[in-house]
């Protein structure tokens, strides 16, 4: 295969372009854009009815879209949705275990509808089931297990097929901190295996956690995209905190950062600065410290979590897309002025 050929060749994560759903007159997804690449976990935020069910659905084949184009592991959704269904797992938010087989049995009855032959079935099934630590429980009926065990035998079930995309859709939903952060850790081995994730969920933490990049979806659109670190410097309230030995330095580096009355605390010695957390920030700050002579005992950098993303980016009246954030490096040039 020569290289012109290799570069043209699709992607094996997704890409979506433009992607519409509308329910009668209700528009639930409108115009989406989504790329995921290959061997990462990808992690869509957004409250409830934002449409991160309908996107999962539409991306996994089991619904169509009114709109838009997408490729997902390689193939067309439009033209090749049998190729994608070879290659994709899809756990949904409610694990589909079958209560009166056994968990083994259950693991069998997937390899029979992946069409394995018997010896493989079986193979596939205890290494499975010895990977995702059931192999103890194998024989019991899978109504007797916790809420944790079966969805751990939800998503080994999924991994039957040996898919390259796994569709989570709130997978952790109603699990102990406990049984959540075993399943995160099965994630998270999946990724290290190349598996590519594509994860919904409400929990921030889990895609503070997991997700290589995460994106925003409120009312049928994305609001935001980017790493956790990007998201949260997009919102108001990240500052740099420095913290001196004494008044007189406090003083002096207050003075050089032309910083007002409410950025100091004389109690703690220390100046609050609005700042993005970037390294321009912080390097400007201490560009202007050493030109004043003056020198910190410590800094610490503090930026929003993504509660606070979450809730400045969707509901209304409480958006900043495009948030401009005070950050030091204005203040240089001010205090250069």
């Amino acid at each position: 295969m020569s290289a012109a050929t290799e570069q043209k060749a699709p992607p094996q994560g997704i890409s979506a372009v433009g992607l519409r759903k509308s329910y009668g007159e209700k528009l639930v997804l409108d115009g989406i854009d989504l790329h995921v690449q290959a061997g990462t976990i990808f992690a869509l935020l957004g409250p409830n009815g934002a449409g991160k069910t309908t996107t999962v659905q539409i991306l996994s084949t089991l619904i169509s879209a009114d709109g838009g184009e997408a490729t997902v592991v390689g193939h067309s959704l439009q033209r090749s949705a049998d190729a994608i269904r070879a290659k994709i797992g899809v756990t949904g938010q409610f694990a589909a275990v079958d209560g009166l087989l056994t968990a083994e049995e259950n693991m069998l009855l997937m390899a029979d509808l992946h069409h394995l032959d018997r010896a493989e079935g079986k193979r596939r099934t205890a290494e499975l089931l010895r990977q995702f630590e059931l192999t103890e429980v194998a024989g019991k009926m899978a109504s007797t297990f916790s809420g944790g065990m079966r969805r751990k035998l939800d998503l080994a079930m999924t991994l039957v097929g040996n898919p390259s995309l796994i569709f989570l859709d709130e997978p952790t939903t109603g699990l102990d901190p406990r049984s959540r952060r075993t399943m995160w850790h099965l994630i998270q081995q999946l990724t290290a295996q190349g598996v590519t994730i594509f994860l919904t969920t409400q929990y921030l933490e889990e895609a503070d956690q997991l997700a290589d990049r995460i994106a925003v979806l409120d009312k049928g659109k994305i609001v935001a995209e980017g790493t956790a670190d990007e998201l949260k410097r997009r919102i108001p309230g990240g500052h740099i905190r420095l913290q001196f030995s004494d008044v007189l330095s406090l003083d002096a580096a207050a003075h050089r950062l032309a910083l007002g009355p409410g950025a100091r605390d004389e109690e703690k010695l220390t100046l609050h600065i609005p700042s993005d957390g970037s390294i321009p920030a912080l390097r400007s700050v201490l560009d202007l410290l050493e030109s004043a002579g003056v020198q910190a005992d410590a800094l610490t950098v503090h930026t929003p979590d993504l509660d606070d993303v979450f809730l400045a980016l969707t509901g209304d009246g409480s958006r900043h897309h495009a948030t401009t954030v005070p950050t030091p490096a204005t203040t240089a040039q001010e205090a250069r002025r």
